[in-house]
């Protein structure tokens, strides 16, 4: 019994841990269009643009002056 007890717990932890690590955001630019991203985007201060995945896979920036929101889904 033991044996199969262990590996569910250890199943349950993993698929609990991937489903905290995705946030769906919604990115509304200055302009009216909306972006959706897999992930939170990332800020790099350094150059000022949002980086994110959108929803095709494609890696993408969007400079911080052109951002209205960020929300998380």
């Amino acid at each position: 019994m033991n044996q199969r007890i262990i590996p569910a717990f250890a199943l349950a932890f993993g698929l609990v841990a991937l489903a905290g690590c995705s946030s769906p955001s919604v990115i509304t630019l200055n302009d009216g269009r909306e972006i959706q991203t897999v992930d939170q985007p990332e800020y790099d201060s350094d150059s000022g643009f949002y980086e994110f995945e959108q929803l095709d896979g494609k890696r993408t920036k969007v400079n911080k002056d052109q951002v209205r929101t960020v929300k998380e889904l």
